[in-house]
């Protein structure tokens, strides 16, 4: 039997721009006529925009599938308790802020207050109930945290939030910021970590989209009574780092 022949690396890029054209042609589309709906169904329940941005979610990781050949793995799904959690979530590129929502039960999310300006998208998304910081407010964004935060937990959502802040490369570490430990400190609410190497697949501003699959790993809860916040970020950016050492390919 004849050996395959190698495809010259100029044609599996050129394949990888197609596939990545076919994703992005439909993620486009579909995203902005979902925002569109959900800023219409502003009359309706949290819990019913959820599903439908849920159900959105789901199409967008199998077209990812189908079109860049980009699937992921999940390992530590024995960790989601049943009650309202605080997730702290490594940030590396736009699929973990899709995957995260059809992961854990019903939640909100901490973002950036300028998000919510976008025409259509940010719209959609106050209707979630975001915890929408200004980030150059220091101590007020913290104080904004745990106040809407508990408030949030109490509902019984859980709360999603990115402790580095921004997105960071690969093989790097950002500065973990206080809030979210001092959300956790206040209101008694565990922290689930998570580590993910998502990109490795999906690097931030490339449009080419690698084929493979995303490691991701939840770990056990992290709980807050009788810690400090410092003490309790510490040990939530330990175990996402050191998770992070196991699953990172792209190293320094």
């Amino acid at each position: 039997m004849t050996p395959a022949t190698p495809q010259p690396e100029s044609l599996s890029r050129f394949i990888l721009y197609l596939r990545a054209t076919a994703f992005w042609l439909v993620f486009v589309t579909t995203t902005l006529v979902s925002a569109v709906l959900v800023v219409f169904m502003f009359p309706l329940s949290l819990s019913a925009r959820q599903a439908f941005v849920n159900g959105y979610v789901h199409f967008i990781l199998w077209w990812l599938r189908v079109t860049c050949r980009l699937d992921h793995r999940i390992r530590g799904l024995e960790h989601i308790p049943p009650e309202a959690c605080i997730v702290f979530s490594k940030h590396q590129s736009t699929w973990e802020t899709f995957a995260l929502q059809i992961i854990f039960p019903p939640q909100i999310w901490v973002a950036k207050r300028e998000l919510l300006w976008i025409p259509f998208f940010g719209w959609a998304l106050a209707l979630m109930k975001p915890v929408a910081l200004n980030r150059g407010s220091g101590r007020a964004a913290v104080e904004q945290l745990t106040r809407q935060g508990k408030a949030r937990l109490a509902e019984g959502l859980w709360v999603i939030l990115f402790p580095e802040g921004t997105r960071v490369a690969p093989g790097k570490r950002g500065r973990y910021k206080i809030g979210g430990a001092v959300l956790a400190e206040q209101s008694g609410y565990p922290i689930i970590p998570v580590a993910h190497n998502a990109g490795e697949y999906w690097p931030r501003r490339s449009f080419i989209k690698r084929p493979g699959t995303i490691e991701v790993r939840i770990g056990p809860a992290i709980d807050p009574v009788g810690k400090s916040a410092q003490e309790i970020l510490r040990e939530a950016s330990e175990w996402i780092e050191s998770t992070m050492a196991e699953i990172t390919t792209l190293k320094d």
